[in-house]
């Protein structure tokens, strides 16, 4: 869904429906909806048609719901929209709320030297024991990546996608998504899957072996898809989520590289129809 200012396109969102019950529905929209900024200010605090731009997304948003039965949308604003604040539900988070961002605009040894001593130290150890990294989305090195996942969910007592989810995801577009993979001795000992999007390159996905942990093949990997994305003018690497409480040792393996913490402001349903989002909450035994 997209918002233009004549021919400009200054707001947009990915909306995903979700079916419920009834024949009713719900739209849930992850990290956005995004803005482009204007230069005198902020897009949600410029006039469009003589009401705020927030306020016109909502409308057209209320527009696409009646038409496809959706009673919430469930989104995860980058700032807040001030003026729905009064008619969003707070909810549990679904995407992580804090993330780190490495600038892509700084020299590549600036990079390197913000990072911390051991993690440039393991860095230099993994081309020292041989480690390649390739990118590659053929079927094969997605099963190998799929595998991984396997081994690290369990070991990290997580449950993952299924494999479709990973399959479509890869298989989209290229320059939407790549996989890569760290092999090691002729085996594939660590694998990522980076979105590239609006300047910036996420890492979403990973996994990797405990097998030849010594060769510390996860940190060469960063790094190289980190060059590639800069060479490629990406602003950004986002690392995806850290969370102390929830994830210490990502938490402290992400912090490593450096780069700067952002937090958003969470996750919030904007009730459309509010009988039957009252009757949604009673149905999933959540108070109101």
């Amino acid at each position: 869904m997209a918002v233009k200012n004549e021919e400009r396109v200054i707001g947009q969102s990915l909306i995903i429906k979700y079916p419920l019950p009834f024949r009713k529905s719900y739209f849930y929209c992850p990290r956005g909806p995004l803005f482009r900024p204007f230069q005198s200010g902020a897009d949600l605090e410029k006039p469009r048609n003589g009401r705020l731009l927030n306020l016109f997304f909502i409308d057209e948003l209320k527009k696409l719901a009646k038409k496809e039965g959706a009673i919430f949308f469930r989104f995860e604003p980058e700032t807040d929209l001030k003026l729905t604040a009064g008619r969003l539900k707070k909810i549990k988070d679904v995407q992580p709320s804090e993330t780190l961002l490495l600038d892509l605009t700084k020299p590549e040894q600036e990079i390197l030297s913000q990072m911390h001593a051991k993690t440039r130290y393991n860095i230099h150890l993994a081309e020292k024991y041989g480690v390649v990294v390739k990118e590659d989305k053929s079927d094969q090195s997605i099963k190998e990546f799929l595998n991984l996942l396997c081994q690290t969910a369990k070991r990290e007592g997580f449950k993952p996608h299924s494999a479709d989810y990973y399959y479509r995801m890869l298989k989209f577009n290229h320059d939407f998504s790549r996989l890569y993979l760290a092999k090691y001795r002729g085996q594939t000992v660590a694998a990522y899957i980076v979105i590239y999007f609006g300047g910036v390159a996420t890492y979403v996905h990973g996994a990797s072996s405990r097998q030849y942990k010594q060769a510390m093949a996860p940190h060469l990997l960063h790094w190289e898809i980190i060059k590639q994305a800069k060479e490629r003018g990406f602003q950004f690497y986002d690392f995806w989520g850290i969370s102390e409480k929830n994830w210490p040792s990502l938490t402290r393996f992400k912090s490593s590289f450096g780069g700067q913490r952002v937090a958003y402001p969470g996750t919030f349903d904007l009730p459309i129809c509010r009988f039957w989002y009252y009757l949604y909450r009673i149905g999933r035994g959540i108070k109101m």
